[in-house]
């Protein structure tokens, strides 16, 4: 089965944002998004239509659950709470 046949999309919102890491003005951010389809080893992405009408697409680096069964996008530059998503679950290619 190929990659794309086995993508998952979905529609949601992004809840919260919170900062993981900075290593040399490198930061790497953590996002909570409504509806999310993404588990622990997922990777894939997140896109947003901006304000000026450009599409953000935004690479899901890892994601992790806290304590909470909270689930965590990591991602490196990070989208508005409040902003609207589309997301893809693999079929990256």
């Amino acid at each position: 089965m190929s990659a794309a046949a086995t993508a998952k999309e979905f529609a949601g919102v992004v809840t919260d944002i919170r900062l993981e890491s900075r290593v040399e003005g490198i930061a790497r951010w953590q996002m909570t998004v409504s509806g999310s389809a993404f588990g622990v080893g997922d990777i894939g992405v997140l896109e947003a239509v901006a304000r000026s009408g450009t599409r953000l697409v935004v690479p899901v680096l890892s994601v992790t659950v806290d304590e909470d069964g909270e689930v965590w996008h990591v991602v490196e530059k990070p989208l508005a709470a409040g902003t609207e998503v589309t997301g893809r679950v693999g079929g990256l290619a």
